[in-house]
């Protein structure tokens, strides 16, 4: 419980370089990559032209080359946000801003032990939650966890209790985490 408290606490509370932005590609057409910077709304940038502060050096069917505060990164279509001009910036990044979606809610991308997934911020929730559907995807062995039951919107469930290698979130990593992992279905992993 405290990990996860100290998990949305970290996410929330503490800085990071005011030049860091975070870049993902959502597609592609020609010679103009659609960006979505700092969570944004998607635009479409081309080869030679700047928006927000990036400038798209170069454009291809599944990548683009951009650049920011002369530090050059490669996206990848469909793959996670690039944070991009951090100088300095790793693993110890610190803050995260998340606007809300639809609903209200704060959905994120980020990863866990290095696979793709898409977070919902839950603060009732005791630690990082997900189905067991996604455990699978992400090659957790949820059966060699602890079990035991998980109370959820949808009634008592069949869950097990694991550790996380590695959770990613634009700049902030953690390591050694717990996790639940639940007999019932959701269609985001809860942070």
């Amino acid at each position: 419980m405290h990990q996860s408290f100290a998990l949305f606490a970290l996410l929330f509370s503490c800085s990071w370089s005011a030049l860091a932005q975070n870049v993902a590609m959502t597609g592609s057409m020609g010679n103009k990559a659609l960006l979505v910077i700092d969570g944004g709304v998607p635009k479409a940038v081309s080869a030679g032209q700047t928006h927000q502060g990036v400038k798209v050096l170069s454009v291809s069917s599944d990548q683009a080359v951009v650049e920011i505060a002369g530090k050059r990164e490669q996206i990848r279509l469909g793959g996670l946000p690039v944070n991009v001009g951090a100088a300095g910036v790793g693993s110890g990044g610190s803050k995260i801003v998340l606007t809300s979606g639809q609903g209200g809610h704060f959905l994120t991308q980020g990863s866990i032990n290095g696979k793709a997934v898409e977070f919902m911020v839950d603060t009732g929730a005791t630690f990082v939650s997900m189905s067991a559907a996604s455990a699978k995807r992400l090659g957790i062995d949820y059966e060699k966890g602890q079990p035991g039951r998980s109370s959820t919107a949808n009634g008592v469930v069949q869950s097990y209790l694991v550790r996380l290698q590695k959770i990613r979130i634009q700049d902030v990593e953690l390591f050694d985490i717990e996790a639940s992992v639940s007999m019932g279905s959701m269609p985001h992993v809860l942070l």
